[in-house]
């Protein structure tokens, strides 16, 4: 008889407004995943979709690891996350770094703007970020990522948020035909509107990459991370 597969459980924070697209997202990222572990069982929820954390983590049967697909180590992770994963039975399960606070990503970031500027050059980067009210950690994270993008590629590079300052559009101002790269684990609100919104209001002319999560690359990231949380 063989073993059962271990569980890796892909958890974000989804769209509470609308929660089915951001879950369907998620749970085709999960996947694509799954092809890179072999004897695991992966599967996705996010938070914003009522009961779905329980039902995962009563579907399992036992213990598994929880990959946060969170772009920094913030108050969701942190706090959030560790309670509602005790309210869902969740006991036992070990939580696996943050997506976005894998230095593998921060290359994949370094990579994706290389290749983008290989195609159309730009006089600098905007990375786009979410930012937080509640924590400094997600600043902090794409901060590190903008300053290692500036280091690799030699260009000015700055960060800009949708939650803090400083806003989006007060960066792309600054520099209007830069790339922009969205610093985001997956297609939600603030990438399909927050975003363009605030680079219309500044009359940003430059090219905008698709969300770095969203990168064909990200399933076998993803799946290298599981492996070394549960070495």
């Amino acid at each position: 008889m063989q073993p059962a597969p271990r569980t890796a459980l892909i958890v974000a924070h989804g769209q509470p407004s609308d929660p089915g697209p951001a879950a369907a997202e998620i749970a085709a990222l999960a996947a694509k995943v799954a092809p890179h572990l072999p004897g695991w069982r992966v599967r996705a929820a996010t938070l914003a979709e009522d009961g779905a954390l329980p039902h995962e983590i009563a579907a399992a049967g036992a213990p598994g690891l929880v990959y946060p697909l969170f772009m920094a180590g913030g108050w969701f992770t942190q706090t959030n996350l560790p309670r509602r994963l005790a309210a869902a039975g969740g006991q036992g399960w070990r939580i696996a770094a943050p997506f976005g606070t894998d230095p593998a990503v921060t290359d994949l970031a370094v990579t994706l703007a290389r290749e983008a500027l290989a195609k159309t050059p730009a006089p600098a980067i905007l990375l786009a970020a979410h930012g937080s009210f509640r924590s400094p950690a997600p600043a902090e994270v794409a901060r590190a990522c903008a300053a290692r993008l500036a280091s690799a590629l030699g260009l000015p590079c700055e960060a800009g948020f949708i939650d803090q300052t400083p806003r989006i559009a007060e960066i792309a101002r600054t520099m209007p035909d830069a790339l922009c790269l969205p610093f985001f684990a997956a297609r939600g609100g603030h990438v399909v509107e927050d975003l363009p919104t605030a680079l219309a209001s500044a009359d940003f002319r430059g090219r905008v990459l698709p969300p770095l999560g969203l990168d064909p690359r990200v399933p076998a990231l993803i799946a290298a991370a599981i492996r070394a949380a549960a070495a």
